[in-house]
Formats: structure tokens, C-alpha cells, sequence
């Protein structure tokens, strides 16, 4: 077993080689740790099941210019002539889209008096008719759907009925069932729960509230509308629409058809950009790390050359030359793993105080110490092979 002091002394005479290697290994360990924890958050989120039949519904808009449509008669018209269209499952109009960044919202309360009564948290507001969850293609769990004789096109009706997802009944009527459970929007409308679905993100895909939705019994009557069919239909049906309702009525736009997966990937672009910034960071920090090890050793090779052949001639093997430059390799390593982890740890406490970013977990510094050895490791075997190679003879041939 080599005798670690020897090899201590040894670092600590040319100082100025493993210090800066030490450095470059605290400040890796720190920031690939974070790193990879951000990143692991990132897919995590970008991974979530929205619960809706993402690669299914074709979403489009429509425009009307003639101030002599009736809006709310045009909008079942066109409701109708969707969902009469072949290989249509499920057609509804929407007041938002799942996963756009952009929609309603709102808090509703417990009891009438908004001042004292406990409140929701922010949900995400959706308005639709019997078709919507058909449409959706989300999984109603408890109660009842909408019947059709209970859809209004008042957003202010006073007999608002509410689907809310399993996630909000949760959080408000923990272990109870929410189905015939009153709301307040407000001091005077009641609206009532009629069924749960069991899973139904909103628009923000990076609010907290995300998995917080309901969705009233109103027929809206905007420019959004939805389509569910196979993927593989979707080019022809993008044809077939617009065919069918410019017959219709010709004095109009419609335009901007995209799939709601093509939605939620615009949305989650941003996340998707920092993930390969940082995967990009992370692996041009262990190869800058491995690269300077690589050459440390290099330069010892040639420096200790004599030292090393003095070593063979009274009988070191090579291996244990080998396992000297491993054994120099993983004391560096693991003193500056050591402190990386801490400034790792410290920095992640800075980035959950201002970025708003979840505690670093320990895990990642411990895995980022380890596959740090083991880069390095690959990094040093090399070179110190081909000074375990170097013969007696040669090394002291001018001696």
C-alpha cells in the first residue's frame, strides 16, 4: 500500500500546479452540481402530464370582420359543422388554451363574505359546453359531466355549475368529496361542483397553480376552437375546416391551426434552451477539468522522470507507479470535492433565495463528487500508463 505522506509532500512542493487544479475542481463540483440540479428540475417540469390529449386536439382561431354576426348563433353553427367533419372524435370552442401562457384566471371563495371566508387558490379558468371534456380527453373521476340543457352563453349567469380538477378539490376539501360542494365568486354567486376530472393543467406552465383548473357551463363565444382527432389526420381535417366553415360564411379568417403539443412546446422553449445551455456548461467543465488533470500529469511524467525510473530500478512495479499518480489524482479530487460540495450547498441557497428555485438536493453534490472522480480517473490512466512504462535503464541512462 503506498504510503500517503510521501505523496502529500510531493503536491505541496510544486504548489502552484495542484492549486489551480484544486480550484478548477471546488468551482466544477459547485456549479456542476446546481447545474444538473436545474436541469433535472427542467425536464421534470417539461415531463409533466398535462392530462390532456396533447398530441390530439388541433387548435385554430377564427376572425369575423361583418358587425352583422350573431356571435353566440355562429359559434354553434361552427361547433356542429365541426364535429360533423370526418374523424372528428370531440369539437368545442374555448375561452383559453391548455399550456399557452395566456388565459383566464381567477380565486374563488368558501363562504360569501370574500373578507373572511377562505379563499381558493388561483385557478385556471376554462368555459365550455358537454363536449369539452370529450374534447380535452381528460378523465372525469367523480360526479357528473354538464347536460346540454344546462349550458348558458352568460358568463354572468347566475347558475354556473363547476368541473374542477382532483388537485383543487384536494386542496380545498381535503379528504371529502367535492361533488355538490358551493363556491363563492363574490359576495352574491354561488356556483356549484358538480364533478371532478383528474387531471387538467391551466395556461402557466410555470405558476404553482398549474394543476389548480375548473371549467364553467359556458358556451363562449370567442375565436378559439379545438378539434380532437388522430395526429395523423390533422393535415387533411386543417383542409377539411376550412372548407367547410368558408362555406358557410366566407367573411372571415381562420388561421394559426397547431396541435396543443406544439403549444406546450413553444411554452416550455425557454426551459428546453436552458437545459442545453447548462448541459453544454456541464460537460465543458469536466472536459476543461479532465484536460487539466490530464495535462498536470503530463508535465510530472516529464519532470519526475528520473524519479520514476530511480523508483523501477529498487523495484516499484507498475502499478504502483500507476497507482501513485491515481493516488495524487484522488487526494485532489476528493479535498476539492469536499469543499465544491460546501460552496455547492451555499450557492444553491443563493440561487433558492432570488431565483426562486427549490433547495439544492445533497444528492447531486455527492453524485457530482463521484463522477468527477471517475472523469478524472479515465483522465490520468492514461498518461500514467505510459510513465508506468518508462524503464530503468532509460531514466538513468545519463546519471
Amino acid at each position: 500500500m503506498l504510503n500517503i505522506k510521501p505523496i502529500i509532500s510531493s503536491l505541496l512542493r510544486s504548489k502552484s500546479g495542484p492549486i489551480l487544479l484544486l480550484m478548477q475542481i471546488i468551482l466544477s463540483v459547485a456549479i456542476v452540481a446546481n447545474a444538473s440540479f436545474i436541469i433535472n428540475e427542467r425536464l421534470t417540469m417539461m415531463q409533466r402530464d398535462s392530462g390532456i390529449a396533447e398530441q390530439e386536439i388541433l387548435t385554430f382561431a377564427i376572425y369575423n370582420f361583418d358587425p352583422s354576426i350573431d356571435a353566440t348563433l355562429q359559434n354553434k353553427v361552427d361547433q356542429r359543422i365541426l364535429r360533423s367533419l370526418p374523424n372528428v372524435k370531440a369539437a368545442a370552442s374555448t375561452n383559453m388554451l391548455p399550456l399557452s401562457g395566456s388565459g383566464w384566471s381567477t380565486t374563488l371563495n368558501l363562504g360569501p363574505d370574500p373578507e373572511t371566508a377562505k379563499s381558493t387558490p388561483q385557478v385556471a379558468m376554462y368555459m365550455g359546453t358537454e363536449h369539452t371534456l370529450e374534447t380535452f380527453g381528460v378523465t372525469l373521476v367523480e360526479g357528473r359531466n354538464f347536460y346540454a340543457d344546462e349550458i348558458t352563453d352568460d358568463v354572468n349567469s347566475p347558475n354556473i355549475l363547476l368541473l374542477i380538477t382532483k388537485a383543487l378539490a384536494d386542496e380545498v376539501w381535503p379528504n371529502e368529496s367535492a361533488v355538490g360542494k358551493t363556491l363563492w365568486a363574490g359576495r352574491d354567486v354561488q356556483v356549484t361542483v358538480i364533478g371532478v376530472v383528474d387531471k387538467m393543467q391551466g395556461a402557466w406552465v410555470d405558476s404553482s397553480d398549474l394543476e389548480y383548473s375548473i371549467i364553467q357551463n359556458v358556451d363562449y363565444s370567442g375565436n378559439s376552437y379545438m378539434v380532437r382527432a388522430e395526429p395523423k389526420h390533422h393535415e387533411a381535417l386543417q383542409q377539411q375546416i376550412l372548407d367547410a366553415l368558408m362555406t358557410e360564411n366566407p367573411n372571415r379568417v381562420i388561421d394559426n391551426f397547431q396541435s396543443i403539443a406544439v403549444v406546450k412546446e413553444n411554452s416550455y422553449r425557454d426551459h428546453e434552451l436552458m437545459v442545453t445551455v447548462l448541459s453544454m456548461m456541464v460537460v465543458l467543465l469536466l472536459l476543461i477539468t479532465s484536460l487539466g488533470l490530464t495535462g498536470m500529469v503530463m508535465f510530472n511524467i516529464q519532470r519526475r522522470t528520473k524519479q520514476i525510473g530511480t523508483r523501477r530500478a529498487l523495484g516499484a512495479t507498475k502499478g504502483d507507479i500507476l497507482s501513485l499518480f491515481l493516488t495524487e489524482n484522488y487526494i485532489i479530487c476528493i479535498v476539492g470535492g469536499l469543499i465544491g460540495g460546501v460552496l455547492a450547498v451555499l450557492l444553491g441557497q443563493q440561487l433558492m433565495q432570488h431565483y426562486d428555485l427549490p433547495q439544492l438536493n445533497l444528492i447531486y453534490p455527492v453524485l457530482t463528487v463521484v463522477g468527477m472522480l471517475l472523469v478524472t480517473t479515465v483522465a490520468v490512466i492514461l498518461p500514467a500508463r505510459k510513465a508506468a512504462n518508462i524503464s530503468p535503464a532509460m531514466a538513468t541512462r545519463s546519471v
